[in-house]
């Protein structure tokens, strides 16, 4: 009865060990899933900033060469206004 007993008591700490194991690496996996988020979000976030800038510039490029074209200018004539 006692082997059993020990036996029982034995087990009952292996599976609390497990659940403490259990629960720290559902919390690292909780945390770790968060920090990629917040990084994925920044980077996406860098990207469309430069995205953005890049399509001024093309914005830019474009209106002093219609610019250009309407005033019979150069681009670099156009540009200088």
């Amino acid at each position: 009865m006692k082997k059993i007993a020990l036996t029982a008591a034995v087990l009952g700490l292996g599976l609390a060990a497990c659940e403490a194991q259990t629960d720290e690496a559902a919390e690292t996996g909780i945390e770790n899933t968060g920090e990629a988020m917040e990084a994925d979000a920044e980077a996406a976030g860098e990207a469309t900033e430069a995205a953005m800038e890049e399509m001024a510039a093309e914005a830019d490029e474009t209106a002093t060469e219609v610019e250009a074209a309407v005033e019979g200018e150069t681009e670099a004539e156009a540009a200088a206004e």
